[in-house]
């Protein structure tokens, strides 16, 4: 089949930025679903407990992984905030003041609500993100003398996000974790003077293959929250709906990036093919009557996530259905199976 070949030939590269963009927006499309469908207050909470997760999965070890372990507490939290978030291909600045005392600031435009998206999303919603990682950094260190002081944020409309972390002279309260001081401004961010990772052991393809696993990471985290918040109706819903809306939008600018170009039922086999395998998932592909079957050999993005159930899959359900849409009305798909009772077959015609 001449249109799968093509697409199993995409550089590898392109194929991960087209993986990472396309699980960027389905991150924050499902922060705006929650805004519009179920209100602010389930959407803070949502995020509060997807950037808690992650941090409690990611933070310590992250901090060995990148060499800052050894660092003063509040340096280490704020250089562990610029060197991941960097190689998640966010632009974020560091700035030391002292080893009590170390800036972080996220500059325009945000990574996290790209575009339009940012007019979407309040206040409560971007300090739930900082309740969820920023305040606990002090906890997960063992050092409850260790907080987090906002300075701006920019779905506020202030000129990005940026606060510092401070080491206390006593221990804080849960609720002296996190303060908002608007009227400090970050000190100028200076290049020369900021960690860098050692070239070494951070070759170029480690590089591009993170830049992929960090937008993937969202949604590995965010979907069994979904699920354990709303349950598994409301919740299978909400990530269906978000799938399918992000992968309508999504086709065209994804298909050039998988080396997919047919809109009928045979191209679109190619390009699922391509995007399976751009997101390390096996899947063999295979002519029936009047369509194409791929079996996809598990599901990568929810290996060893213990609490995922069935309903995860239908933000890849919601996701494969939406970039039908947007090959053609023509092309159908359908899914059978879940990710735990392998393999998922997938039926185009």
């Amino acid at each position: 089949m001449g249109e799968a070949s093509e697409a199993g030939q995409a550089a590898p590269s392109r194929a991960w930025r087209g993986v990472a963009d396309l699980y960027h927006a389905v991150f924050t499309g499902l922060v705006l679903t929650l805004v519009s469908r179920r209100g602010t207050a389930d959407a803070a909470e949502f995020v509060f407990r997807v950037f808690r997760r992650q941090q409690q999965e990611r933070f310590v070890a992250g901090l060995a992984k990148l060499g800052l372990d050894h660092l003063p507490p509040a340096v280490a939290a704020a250089q562990y905030h610029y060197l991941s978030n960097w190689i998640g291909g966010v632009h974020v600045e560091y700035m030391y003041e002292n080893d009590r005392k170390a800036w972080i600031r996220y500059p325009p435009p945000r990574w996290i609500w790209r575009g339009t998206a940012i007019c979407g999303v309040p206040g409560e919603v971007s300090k739930a993100m900082l309740r969820g990682w920023h305040a606990n950094n002090g906890v997960a260190l063992g050092n409850l003398r260790l907080g987090f002081v906002c300075t701006k944020q920019s779905v506020d409309g202030q000129d990005g996000l940026e606060g510092y972390y401070y080491e206390a002279d006593d221990v804080l309260k849960p609720d002296q974790r996190l303060q908002f001081a608007r009227h400090l401004d970050a000190p100028l961010f200076d290049p020369a003077a900021a960690p860098a990772l050692p070239v070494e052991s951070w070759p170029k393809r480690r590089l591009e293959k993170a830049h992929r696993n960090y937008a993937m990471e969202y949604v590995r985290t965010a979907a069994p929250v979904v699920v354990q918040l709303f349950g598994p109706l409301d919740g299978g819903h909400l990530l269906h709906l978000t799938g399918k809306l992000i992968g309508m939008q999504s086709y065209d600018d994804l298909a050039p990036t998988l080396g997919a170009t047919g809109r009928d039922a045979a191209g679109f086999a190619a390009l699922l093919r391509a995007l399976l395998a751009a997101q390390d998932d096996d899947a063999g592909l295979r002519e029936t009557g009047g369509g194409y079957e791929l079996r996809q050999i598990g599901w990568k993005l929810m290996d060893g996530v213990a609490d995922a159930h069935p309903a995860c899959v239908r933000v890849l359900q919601g996701l494969v259905e939406g970039l039908a849409a947007g090959c053609g009305r023509r092309v159908a798909v359908s899914l059978a199976g879940d990710h735990h009772a392998a393999p998922l077959v997938w039926t185009v015609r």
